[in-house]
């Protein structure tokens, strides 16, 4: 079977013009080369993922890992989702801290420890006992990020009016993969919406609403308004189109039509179905991604 990998950048308030969107792709390209690498070498959908996903954490122009959304405190916390298609099991993280690449983290939990999803102060406490690396809280932080968190805050510290629903979309970011054995996988993290309460957990760690990946049917991984995404369980709603037998592409549209119509939300959408065929949809103004079947050479869009 023909290995696949697709990656997104998310799908946020872009500004196509901008050379930030530029950035985005460039880091979807690398995303999707770095994945592709360890498919045709006989790797797994799963290391596939994990590794494209790293890419992109590392990208300041990107709202994972490195470059995340401040929140109201000025502090970042991020939340990430690693699901195999194969056996089903996952791993999600929510709310961590001072982490370089949350997906490993995420991965960590479904690999290392008896449960799938750890949040907070206790997966940061598993980071410790694992003997994950911990970052310096500031060397996530970058200076576009930080001018906008101060930018909206005022001298006393608390938040100007109107600033919490500035630019509202998160940038999240995820991967998708079906490897030579046919199993598919999914992974998706993010740094949540700028300026949001401390503590706010959106879709990227929910299983069926940030990712979901199954042999049977598809792999996913959405991103956008997660208080609307996680309304629709986004990503388990694409499988069931997909298993019911929709086209992977119309599956992705059919989503996002229920996402708009139901609950009025925007987003984005990248899966790949267990034959390899691929979707990309969305209803943002933009969503950076890049994809490659096989060894064909890496295609970009936005």
């Amino acid at each position: 079977m023909e290995p696949v990998i697709l990656v997104h950048g998310g799908a946020g308030t872009w500004d196509t013009s901008e050379d930030r969107i530029n950035e985005a792709g460039a880091a979807c390209h690398t995303a999707a080369h770095e994945g592709r690498k360890i498919l045709l070498s006989g790797g797994s959908a799963l290391d596939a993922v994990e590794a494209a996903v790293r890419v992109l954490e590392d990208s300041p122009v990107l709202d994972a890992g490195r470059g995340s959304y401040l929140n109201m405190n000025g502090e970042i916390e991020m939340d990430a989702l690693i699901m195999d298609g194969k056996t089903m099991n996952l791993g999600a993280i929510a709310v961590v801290k001072n982490i370089n690449n949350p997906i490993s983290l995420a991965r960590l939990v479904m690999t290392e420890s008896a449960h799938s999803f750890l949040a907070g102060f206790g997966a940061e406490q598993f980071a410790d006992s694992i003997g994950y690396p911990r970052c310096d809280a500031l060397e996530l932080v970058t200076q576009e990020q930080l001018e906008i968190y101060l930018q909206s805050t005022s001298q006393d510290g608390k938040q100007k009016s109107g600033a919490i629903n500035a630019e509202g979309l998160g940038d999240t970011v995820g991967a998708v993969a079906l490897d030579r054995n046919g199993n598919l996988a999914a992974a998706t993290s993010t740094g949540g919406t700028k300026l949001k309460y401390p503590g706010r957990i959106g879709d990227s760690p929910l299983v069926g609403s940030g990712a979901y990946a199954d042999n049977q049917s598809a792999a996913v991984s959405a991103t956008g308004h997660g208080e609307a995404l996680m309304k629709v369980v986004i990503s388990k709603q694409v499988c069931e189109f997909v298993s019911a037998g929709l086209s992977m592409q119309k599956a992705c549209e059919a989503a996002i039509e229920v996402l708009q119509d139901r609950v009025k939300g925007q987003g984005g959408l990248i899966g790949v179905d267990n034959n390899g065929r691929i979707g990309i949809a969305y209803n943002t103004r933009a969503m950076p991604h890049a994809f490659a079947v096989s060894d064909h050479a890496v295609k970009e869009g936005r």
